[in-house]
C-alpha cells in the first residue's frame, strides 16, 4: 500500500524510548496514515478493504473504527483516487537497544555506525524505531538523507546526506559505478583462502521475501528471471569452524551477498533465510521472511522480556481502549527474540572520499 507520512507536529524526542532488558521500545501514539484508492480496489466496502489488506487487527475493528470515525472516506464503496485516512493508536515494533554512534559529522555528511534490527528509514510499521528517527530524537540531526541502504538486520557504515544537493551528488556516484563497498561476514566452515568471484544471477521472490541463484544451462529456451549480480569474496580468517569474509558486491541486488554465499556453501553462520532449505512462508506466518526463517527454526517463542514491560505499561502510555494492541507495548506478531545477521558494512569509497566503521565483536575468531 503507497502511504504518504505524515509528520507529526511533534518530531521523535527522547522520551519517546523505553529501554528494557537489551530492546528498544517506543511508547504507543497516535498517528494518522493516509492513502489513496487504487484502481484494484475500486467497488470493495471501506471494512472489506482493510480487512482482507490489513489482517493483523480482527474485522470487529475495522467495523468500529469506521462507525467512530477513526476510518474516514467519502461513501461506502471504494472509487479510485479516493482519499482514505486511518487514525490510529500506533506500537511500533521492538529493536535492539544498542546505540546509533554518529562516527562523523560534516558539513554536508554524517556517518553513524547502525546497529542490526533497526531499520534505517520509516517502513512499515517503523517510523521513530528507525537510524532517522533515532538520530533526530538523541543528536537533533534533521534531515538526513540516507545514501545507501542497509538491511534492517544488517549492521555497520551508513551514510547519510544532509541536504538534497550532497545526496543527489552521492546517487550519480553510485549510479555511475564509482562507488566501492565493502561488507565482512562471518560464514560457515573453511572459506577458501583465494580470492573467489561469484558471478550469477539473483532472482528475488517479493511476494516469499527470498532471493534464489539462477546458475543453469546459458543455452536454455527459459527465460532467465533474474538479474545479473557479482560479488568478490575474499577470506580474511578462519579457526576451522567459521571463516571471516570480506565481501565486495559489485552490484547492489536484494539479498546479494547472502545468497552468493550460500551458492559458495558458506552461508553467514547465523542466517535462518539461507542456512536452510526447509523456511516457511511468509504469506502463511504472515511476517517478513526473516522472522519466518527465524520462527521456523526456534522452537518456543521467548516472550519474557515483553511480559515484563506489559507487568508496568500503564505507567509507560495512556491505554486506548479501541486499540487491539494495548496493553502491550510491542504489537501482535514481534515478541521472538531477534539476533542481527553476521553481515557488517565496514567501508564505502569515491571518488576523493572514503567513510570506514569499526568491526564488531564476532569478527574476532577466538
Amino acid at each position: 500500500m503507497e502511504i504518504v507520512w505524515q509528520t507529526p507536529a511533534n518530531p521523535p524526542e527522547r522520551q519517546d524510548y523505553i529501554f528494557h532488558k537489551g530492546r528498544r521500545l517506543v511508547r504507543p501514539y497516535y498517528f494518522e496514515f493516509i492513502s489513496h484508492v487504487k484502481n484494484r480496489w475500486a467497488g470493495k466496502t471501506i471494512v472489506d478493504f482493510f480487512a482482507q489488506e490489513f489482517k493483523g487487527r480482527p474485522y470487529e475493528y475495522y467495523v468500529s473504527a469506521v462507525q467512530c470515525g477513526r476510518i474516514q472516506v467519502d461513501g461506502d464503496i471504494l472509487k479510485p483516487s479516493q482519499k482514505i485516512s486511518h487514525f490510529l493508536h500506533r506500537h511500533e515494533p521492538p529493536v535492539m537497544a544498542s546505540d546509533v554512534t554518529v562516527l562523523v559529522k560534516e558539513p554536508d555528511v554524517v556517518t553513524v555506525c547502525k546497529p542490526a534490527s533497526v531499520p534505517v528509514h520509516p517502513c512499515g510499521q517503523y517510523r521513530k524505531n528507525t537510524v532517522v528517527g533515532i538520530l533526530q530524537a538523541e543528536h537533533g540531526l534533521a534531515p538526513l538523507f540516507p545514501v545507501h541502504r542497509l538491511d534492517r538486520l544488517v549492521s555497520g557504515l551508513l551514510i547519510l546526506a544532509r541536504n538534497a544537493t550532497q545526496a543527489d551528488l552521492f546517487r550519480q556516484q553510485i549510479e555511475g559505478g564509482m562507488v566501492q563497498k565493502e561488507y565482512i561476514a562471518k560464514v560457515v566452515g573453511i572459506f577458501p583462502e583465494k580470492e573467489l568471484l561469484v558471478d550469477v544471477s539473483i532472482y528475488y521472490n517479493p511476494r516469499e521475501g527470498r532471493s534464489t541463484v539462477e546458475a543453469g544451462d546459458s543455452c536454455c529456451d527459459t527465460p532467465s528471471k533474474g538479474k545479473t549480480a557479482s560479488t568478490k569474496f575474499t577470506r580474511i580468517s578462519s579457526n576451522g569452524t567459521h571463516s571471516i569474509v570480506l565481501c565486495e558486491p559489485v552490484t547492489g541486488r536484494t539479498h546479494q551477498i547472502r545468497v552468493h554465499l550460500q551458492y559458495t556453501g558458506h552461508p553467514i553462520a547465523n542466517d535462518m533465510l539461507y542456512l536452510s532449505e526447509f523456511v516457511d512462508s511468509r504469506s502463511d506466518v504472515g511476517m517478513s521472511a526473516d522472522r519466518a526463517a527465524g520462527k521456523s527454526l526456534i522452537s518456543e517463542t521467548n516472550n519474557t522480556y515483553v511480559d515484563d514491560c506489559e507487568e508496568n505499561c500503564s505507567k509507560n502510555f495512556s491505554i486506548d481502549p479501541m486499540c487491539t494492541h494495548c496493553p502491550n507495548l510491542a504489537p501482535t506478531g514481534y515478541e521472538e527474540h531477534e539476533e542481527g545477521l553476521w553481515l557488517h558494512c565496514i567501508r564505502y569509497s569515491g571518488p576523493g572520499w572514503k567513510y570506514e566503521c569499526p568491526f564488531p565483536g564476532w569478527a574476532f575468531l577466538s
